[in-house]
């Protein structure tokens, strides 16, 4: 088992890679003009650290419109990038979740700013593309793959590196981890605490052939996972991070002896301290579960 440690990454997450090509194409081909254009988007947090980089790098106003799941390290670090951040409070009344809420606002500001351009993560082609240089590092680094762990949100993660995967003839089996309470691969079951990892609302970069395996992981399996790398492995990664690894717990069985399982860790676990990390917090939403952090676990290796 390896990992990718997408925390590596100047905004310490995979989101900066469909930032930096989403905007950088539009500015390339005069859609967006430093200077005058304003960006507005959707984002639970890292897509706007990165967008928020990019913005600052090339002098263009970016908007990010939140919700209070946003976690506020998060936020802060966006502001001190420049960008001015706007929080949704209202949930949509017929999902009850704040993504569908945050999306409207996002048109609303699009609508009524002169020069304002959404990348709209969850339908733009731009974001899947960026992650074709996510495999390819994998397979430069781990030259025989079997399978392909990835969390899903946007799914731009999940497409780009199916692309690459069906253009190429890998011999890879994808598999996509979602979130229990999630929309995007069935019907929610259940509430979701950690953001960024499963969507309200089942995006447009979706397609039903997109992974080989599907996989779906609740809050506590995902957080107890967090906590396990931290204590074992010293590493310290997000949600999505751990739902990756409780999935391929879920699958071990179904995998033959000898194969090579490579995981995407999308961000690092600091701005999750006084969640994932937080005793009082886990006790707060899910219980007593620290036994799950003690159950024996497997070896993984970073790449």
């Amino acid at each position: 088992m390896f990992a990718k440690l997408e925390s590596h990454n100047p905004g310490g997450s995979i989101k900066d890679r469909s930032a930096l090509e989403m905007l950088r194409e539009r500015i390339r081909d005069g859609r967006l003009v430093p200077g005058r254009s304003v960006v507005v988007e959707s984002s639970s947090g890292n897509l706007g650290i990165g967008l928020a980089q990019v913005c600052g790098y090339y002098g263009i106003r970016f908007i990010c419109v939140v919700d209070p799941r946003t976690n506020r390290h998060n936020i802060a670090v966006m502001r001190a990038l420049g960008a001015q951040v706007e929080e949704v409070t209202d949930v949509d009344p017929a999902t009850g979740e704040y993504l569908p809420v945050r999306i409207r606002r996002v048109r609303e500001l699009v609508a009524t700013i002169d020069h304002a351009y959404c990348p709209d993560q969850y339908s733009n082609p731009l974001n899947p593309k960026a992650h074709h240089t996510t495999v390819q590092e994998i397979v430069r680094a781990l030259p025989e793959v079997d399978y392909l762990f990835c969390a899903t949100s946007s799914c731009g993660t999940l497409r780009g590196c199916a692309e690459y995967i069906r253009t190429h003839q890998l011999p890879v089996t994808i598999v996509a981890v979602d979130a229990l309470g999630s929309a995007i691969f069935g019907p929610a079951v259940g509430w979701r605490m950690l953001p960024g990892h499963g969507a309200s609302v089942r995006p447009q970069l979706y397609g039903s052939d997109l992974a080989d395996v599907v996989v779906r992981v609740d809050d506590v399996d995902a957080i107890a996972a967090c906590r396990r790398l931290a204590a074992r492995e010293a590493i310290l990664v997000g949600g999505s991070s751990g739902a990756v690894v409780a999935g391929l717990e879920q699958i071990r069985d179904q995998i033959r002896p000898g194969a090579t399982c490579a995981m995407v860790f999308p961000d690092r676990g600091e701005r999750y301290l006084d969640t994932i990390y937080d005793d009082d917090w886990v006790m707060t939403y899910f219980g007593d579960v620290s036994h799950l952090w003690n159950k024996p676990d497997v070896q993984v290796a970073p790449c």
